[in-house]
């Protein structure tokens, strides 16, 4: 069931949650003529401050859900709640439909064209050069193209200012996807499967089926591209109703639209193929988002052109492998935005200077193994030192990869790390874990990296 607003006339909304989707929800619901409650479990001092500027039709609560939850038409959950939770059982019993802040956004936005991007690692990198990309497009015509979703931008502080002939470029995570039963992109895609969240899912395969919602309402005119090389994402392409397009890091030609050969870019559309230089960035990783990014690209419209003089300017995203500074010889890497394992090993894999990292890994556990890094802890990093909840679970099942030395805190592991470090040493922020213990977010946590980094003398 999608939301569909003409059915809820007169009736009160109720959003669930007051962060950044779940105020977004609620100003627009208001916007819109609709009265609205927006409940929050969190007492009111924790998110006071973001209340300013609320329209009056909006009537908050704090501290827990009352009775009056019960008396509304319609709810929003905010991506990230769980839906195991007891509000969500009690709406459920008193069947009031529940629908995610995408859905709510999307019924409110005229948007030409909608291309939405999801997979465990390379969003954001992807959905920033998608919508590079498709700006730039945009200008060529006169139109204009929006950016929203998971990257930090609400989807219902922006999709409804799309009109029919923009386009709207979508970051979409498991969180979003998973309450999202309305969603219908242009163009979508899966950039890789691998275990993350399964401590919010329950396991990989509800984790699973929450990304394969992408594509679960296209249309067969609609493309979805896939990465060849992730076994999970050839699975799941079997299922798409959408014209499958496919990348590969590692092959050439065959049934690929795109793929690398001698350093650059091969796109294929048709009959037709030609090259691209890659974007300056370092890694295979970023070959394919690139690669993704351009085939969606290419599918709305884009140009070669286009392409070109996007890649060639783009360099990258703040908290992903992003160097900070070099004091005395020693470089500092924030990639705060490595909230799982894989993420955490594709940044091992990406330096290459030999042992010569300092590694500090913890944070929230997200219920996948450590065991992943062990190789590549054992053939590159000098020293793991733990911060967070976590740390006694990642020193359990990395002990004997290096030495390992429990920090605690994010400041502690950068005092330590520089007092010990040598030129030529790297000193990495990686965490393979979530961030809530100790910060609002990976934002949060990669600025206070940068922070501190900044202050070493």
């Amino acid at each position: 069931m999608s939301f569909e607003p003409a059915k809820f006339k007169g009736e009160k909304a109720l959003v669930i949650g007051a962060g950044r989707s779940g105020l977004a929800a609620a100003r627009l619901l208001a916007k819109k003529g609709f009265r609205v409650l927006l409940s929050d479990s969190a007492p009111m001092k924790d998110f006071k401050p973001r209340l300013k500027g609320l329209p009056r039709a909006v009537e908050v609560e704090a501290g827990g859900h009352s009775g009056a939850i019960l008396s509304c038409g319609f709810a929003v959950k905010s991506p990230g709640l769980p839906a195991r939770a007891p509000v969500f059982k009690r709406l459920k019993a008193a069947g009031i439909p529940v629908f995610s802040e995408i859905e709510i956004a999307l019924a409110f936005s005229k948007a030409g064209r909608i291309l939405a991007v999801t997979g465990t690692n390379g969003k954001t990198t992807t959905t920033e050069l998608l919508g590079l990309l498709m700006k730039a497009a945009a200008r060529r015509r006169g139109t204009r193209a929006f950016v929203c979703g998971n990257l930090g931008v609400p989807a219902a502080a922006t999709a409804p200012k799309a009109g029919p002939k923009d386009a709207l470029v979508m970051e979409l995570s498991s969180y979003q996807l998973e309450d999202s039963s309305g969603v219908s992109p242009d163009a979508a895609c899966v950039l890789n499967i691998t275990p993350d969240h399964l401590d919010h899912h329950g396991g990989l395969a509800a984790y699973v089926a929450a990304k394969a919602k992408i594509f679960a309402g296209q249309r067969p005119g609609a493309v979805c591209v896939f990465n060849y090389e992730n076994a999970a994402c050839r699975r799941l392409a079997r299922r798409c109703p959408a014209r499958v397009l496919f990348f590969s890091s590692r092959r050439r030609g065959g049934k690929l639209s795109a793929w690398t050969e001698k350093g650059r870019l091969v796109f294929r559309t048709g009959a037709v193929s030609f090259t691209v230089e890659p974007p300056p960035l370092p890694g295979r990783h970023n070959l394919e988002n690139a690669m993704c990014a351009g085939l969606m690209a290419l599918s709305c419209g884009a140009r070669p052109a286009d392409l070109r003089a996007v890649f060639a300017s783009f360099k990258g995203v703040e908290h992903r492998l992003e160097t900070v500074r070099t004091l005395r010889g020693v470089t500092y890497i924030n990639d705060s935005k490595a909230t799982n394992v894989d993420s955490t090993v594709t940044a091992l894999r990406t330096p290459g200077g030999g042992k010569n990292i300092w590694l500090i890994l913890g944070g929230l556990d997200k219920g996948a193994p450590y065991a992943p890094l062990r190789p590549l802890v054992k053939a590159s990093v000098k020293t793991i030192l733990t911060i967070g909840k976590a740390a006694p679970l990642i020193e359990k099942e990395l002990r004997g990869s290096a030495p390992i030395e429990r920090a605690l805190t994010l400041e502690r592991a950068l005092k330590k790390a520089a007092a010990a470090a040598r030129p030529g040493d790297m000193v990495l922020l990686s965490p393979a874990c979530a961030s809530f213990d100790q910060f609002r977010d990976f934002e949060h946590r990669g600025a206070e990296f940068k922070r501190l980094a900044g202050r070493l003398k």
